[in-house]
């Protein structure tokens, strides 16, 4: 049977010897499909072969239909941010640690890609959120968060002081660590460690985490995703702190900067076997189904 999918960009995760042999065998089965594949260079790095060209990661969303991505949850984060605003699909293929995200392994790829190759596969379409960062209301930056946004202290483990507000309503003065601002996705990421609660990946759903709060009548909360939330680094802080998204840092925050926080009009677009359930893989990667 013919793939719909007729140009595939593969990426693998940088400098990691352990996604040689697997993006190895990626391509040859893709090969083996008769579609045009385009490379990274860190594919190329891994192809016996020197007459393969290849194409920079962030430019490579002109060329391909469906991009694979071999490494962890966090070279899946990184390749999204260039593949979301142009509605590529992505598959994920578990070369890291849990891999909530990339939860294809290298055993089951063969069968899991043969699947989706022939058609058996469904688009999941994961909620995004947009952050923009101003001070004195000009712009900073902006970019897409697909698990989470952080604002914590820049240097050392300092309490900071945050004023949050929900579609211009004020929500509360927070003294704490730190606040994450999660999608759903990001719910078994970041904010799970920080006590927030599992939400399935297709809820329409924010959370707000608070980390390590001073006052222990702070706990997380949910919103509906189509809220505007508003976080200002308080003008009591003394310190600087840092605005970090899906666990990179973007920008440093001083007293009186702002982030606003908004659903995205583009979702993150995943190709997943019909085969897979969310269910299936918290009973694996959070060993659920062991008996105490």
């Amino acid at each position: 049977m013919t793939t719909q999918f007729k140009t595939i960009g593969i990426i693998a995760k940088h400098n990691d010897p352990q996604v040689i042999d697997t993006v190895r065998a990626l391509y040859t089965l893709l090969a083996a499909r008769n579609v045009k594949l385009v490379i990274d260079e860190n594919v190329l790095a891994c192809m016996p072969q020197d007459t393969l060209s290849c194409v920079d990661v962030q430019d490579m969303h002109t060329e391909i239909d469906l991009a694979i991505v071999v490494g962890g949850d966090g070279t899946l984060l990184a390749v999204a941010q260039s593949m979301i605003s142009h509605d590529i699909p992505i598959i994920g293929i578990n070369r890291g640690r849990l891999g909530f995200l990339t939860d294809i392994l290298p055993e089951n790829m063969q069968q899991d890609l043969t699947q989706i190759l022939d058609g058996e596969y469904f688009e999941e379409k994961r909620a995004v959120l947009t952050a923009t960062i101003r001070r004195d209301q000009q712009l900073l930056t902006q970019r897409y968060a697909i698990n989470d946004i952080v604002a914590h202290a820049l240097t050392g483990v300092r309490i900071i002081d945050l004023e949050t507000n929900i579609n211009g309503e004020f929500l509360n003065a927070l003294r704490a660590d730190g606040l994450i601002v999660s999608t759903p996705t990001g719910s078994t990421a970041y904010a799970l460690s920080g006590g927030g609660p599992i939400v399935h990946p297709t809820a329409q759903n924010t959370i707000l985490v608070p980390i390590c709060p001073h006052t222990l009548s702070n706990r997380p909360i949910v919103v509906d995703n189509s809220s505007q939330i508003e976080i200002i680094y308080s003008a009591t802080n003394t310190l600087k702190g840092v605005a970090a998204i899906d666990g990179q840092i973007v920008s440093e925050l001083e007293p009186n900067d702002s982030i606003t926080i908004e659903k995205s009009a583009k979702p993150l677009i995943l190709i997943q076997p019909n085969s897979y359930s969310f269910f299936n893989v918290l009973r694996k990667k959070l060993n659920w189904s062991q008996q105490p």
